[in-house]
């Protein structure tokens, strides 16, 4: 589920230039630059430290991010593990390849750049993993998470939302479950819907289901509880991954947003967040 705002988040432990922040100007915001380990992107966040300075991660306004969309996600995730903090809006520019989550790449003009930037507030999926041994395993999801057989032999599996089963059996590849932010990820390459900012659903994909043939999928509230049911777990094992956290040999997977954790990714404005997925739509 994400939400839009016009500038950066009105709340003031999430805002660097909101006045209970001391009033900084843009220029004087602290900035932490973290990259990819890619020559690329390395050689560019060594530019932009000489020139802008490098903040602590745990003592910076704005994260800036040099490298792809899985290292974007990859410094949400270390921006959520300031102890007792609000994590810090993070501004993606862009050092690898399709970069969707990514800003274009310009040293001149960041701070300016920062301070007009547009806000995307991301909550991301809760993944309660049970093993077979019983050991549970938490985990939080960005884009997705998604169920996926260990071995040659499709898995089974029971989907329950809300407490009311809705697939007694799926037998395929897997499943997963899809933030709007992560619609267009692997949840479209499945064959899934993309979702528009704002719309308050979740996408459930099967990836190549074969039974039932004609099921496709559903689009469910945000609010839903999903759990998903591992059926001859011993003969047709299943890990649960949720974005880099892999839990292998599960049998059974709670999915539910995580409405107490709140993320900011910052975008120019000539080209937001909800632009980029509205347009993905139209795409060829």
């Amino acid at each position: 589920m994400t939400e839009t705002a016009a500038k950066l988040p009105a709340d003031p432990t999430l805002d660097p230039l909101a006045p209970d922040s001391s009033a900084r100007k843009p220029a004087d915001l602290r900035i932490a630059f973290c990259g990819a380990n890619t020559e690329e992107a390395m050689r560019a966040r060594t530019r932009l430290v000489h020139r802008y300075g490098n903040a602590p991660m745990e003592d910076a306004d704005v994260i800036v991010a040099l490298g792809g969309d899985g290292f974007l996600l990859e410094t949400l995730h270390r921006a959520l593990k300031r102890d007792g903090q609000n994590p810090p809006p993070v501004y993606g520019m862009n050092r690898g390849s399709v970069g969707f989550l990514l800003n274009v790449f310009r040293e001149d003009e960041l701070a300016e750049r920062l301070a007009s930037a547009q806000s995307v507030k991301l909550h991301p999926l809760r993944m309660r993993a049970t093993r077979c041994n019983g050991e549970q395993i938490e985990a939080l999801g960005i884009n997705e998470v998604s169920m996926l057989r260990e071995t040659r032999q499709a898995s089974k599996l029971r989907i329950t939302v809300d407490g009311v089963v809705r697939l007694p059996e799926l037998i395929c590849d897997g499943v997963l479950v899809a933030t709007p932010a992560g619609s267009t990820a692997y949840n479209l390459s499945a064959h899934g819907p993309i979702i528009p900012l704002g719309a308050g659903v979740l996408a459930l994909t099967p990836i190549s289901s074969f039974r039932p043939r004609r099921w496709r999928g559903a689009l469910l509230p945000h609010s839903s509880k999903i759990t998903v049911d591992i059926l001859e777990e011993v003969k047709r094992p299943v890990s649960a991954v949720a974005d880099s956290t892999e839990v292998r040999e599960v049998i059974r997977v709670d999915v539910e947003e995580a409405r107490d954790v709140t993320l900011t990714l910052l975008f120019d404005p000539e080209l937001n967040f909800e632009e980029r997925i509205l347009k993905e739509q139209f795409s060829p």
